[in-house]
């Protein structure tokens, strides 16, 4: 059952991240045609790519964590005792979830006055939330036009007023959650190496794997011949 609702959540999460990536190419050539082809401009299209962009990175980077698909150095770990690379790998994770506890702290602090609610105080670590703060869920973004769908949006953050484009509390709301996400995926790292189930955070060896393809096939071309 666990591992049936991974794989779920697994397809949910890659299926997403593919979209992103495919509508920014249909959105990019749609306007290149338009612009060259019919002398117009989705005026849009820019803002919303870059939108989607930050989301394709944002989320894609706690996807990465969970798959263990960062690029990290393994030249001294390889060549120490299995014992201190343990040791070391807690230390790692350790620094990775208080990084991530940080980005999830700044991410919260930036986009929730766009939702009109609290940031945290406390320079480093929340002390609690502002008592006052000014509400910015009337801010828009420049070029987006807001769905219909979303017109409800209009009585929770407007104060009833209309809005004429896309509320920024939606696109900036891919910070918190992508850095919740990264905190979360940070920590299961953690617990992972302490209970043994990994020697070390995460490295990936894709760029070695592709040499070592491309060695293979070339040697088997000049076998060939």
């Amino acid at each position: 059952m666990a591992h049936a609702a991974r794989s779920f959540i697994d397809t949910i999460e890659e299926t997403f991240i593919a979209a992103l990536l495919g509508l920014m190419t249909l959105l990019t050539f749609a306007n290149v045609i338009a612009r060259y082809v019919f002398n117009s401009n989705i005026l849009w299209a820019l803002e919303l790519t870059v939108f989607m962009f930050a989301w394709l990175v944002l989320l894609g980077a706690s996807y990465a964590v969970k798959k263990g698909a960062h690029l990290g150095v393994d030249a001294i770990l390889n060549i120490v005792s299995p014992g201190l690379r343990r040791n070391l790998g807690i230390v790692a994770g350790v620094v990775c979830v208080a990084f991530a506890f940080l980005l999830l702290k700044g991410a919260w602090d930036y986009w929730a006055n766009f939702a009109n609610l609290p940031a945290t105080e406390g320079r480093w670590f929340p002390t609690g939330f502002e008592e006052k703060f000014r509400g910015k869920g009337w801010y828009e973004t420049n070029d987006i036009p807001v769905p219909a769908v979303l017109s409800f949006l209009e009585g929770m953050f407007n104060d009833g007023d209309e809005y004429e484009k896309l509320p920024r509390l939606i696109p900036y709301f891919v910070l918190p959650f992508s850095m919740a996400l990264f905190l979360l995926r940070s920590v299961q790292a953690l617990v992972a190496i302490v209970t043994g189930k990994i020697d070390m955070l995460i490295v990936s060896h894709e760029a070695e794997d592709d040499v070592e393809d491309a060695a293979e096939r070339l040697a088997a071309e000049l076998k060939e011949r």
